[in-house]
């Protein structure tokens, strides 16, 4: 919890924040004045957005490489203990693999919720670089493209000045 407020008021409610809090000491802690709690609590899921598309992205190079048969909740299972990618967001990957491997019914669609957008906002207001943020987000926006317009345009502008072929749709439902 990462709590924004006058430091009377946060102290009177540190016996809340100490019970829900994993211990009292850790897990939360007064942040800031009011306002405070909200922007580092943005800023944080602008960061859990980066952490969640590099284990996605790693996860779909691990099982592209078909001729391994890499069990892929096993080495989520490995990476989960001693190594430096461990994190609460690898034991839910690892957990969703043992579910379902090969993700069967899941679209390819992410939501956003806003906060990697307004955290976006933030740094471009501030004049901070934040590519990967930014990438990430966009890489949501992306899943989220049913008609794929850009990239039916990009193969279109590739034909056009290379002479590269297209591949139609009825090419890529058949296999």
């Amino acid at each position: 919890m990462m709590i924004g407020g006058e430091t009377k008021a946060v102290e009177a409610l540190r016996p809340v924040f100490e019970a829900l809090a994993p211990s009292p000491t850790t897990g939360w802690g007064h942040v800031g004045p009011p306002g405070a709690g909200h922007y580092v609590k943005m800023v944080h899921n602008g960061i859990e957005y980066d952490l969640m598309q590099a284990d996605a992205e790693g996860f779909a190079i691990l099982d592209a490489k078909e001729e391994f048969g890499l069990d892929l909740s096993q080495i989520g299972e490995i990476w989960r203990h001693g190594s430096v990618v461990r994190s609460w967001l690898l034991e839910l990957t690892t957990a969703a693999l043992a579910e379902n491997p090969q993700l069967d019914g899941i679209a390819p669609y992410v939501p956003d919720s806003g906060e990697g957008r307004w955290t976006v906002f933030e740094a471009i207001d501030l004049n901070i670089a934040a590519p990967v943020i930014g990438l990430s987000l966009m890489g949501r926006i992306e899943s989220r493209d049913e008609i794929e317009f850009a990239d039916r345009l990009l193969a279109s502008m590739r034909n056009g000045f290379g002479g590269h072929s297209i591949t139609t749709e009825k090419a890529i439902d058949n296999g």
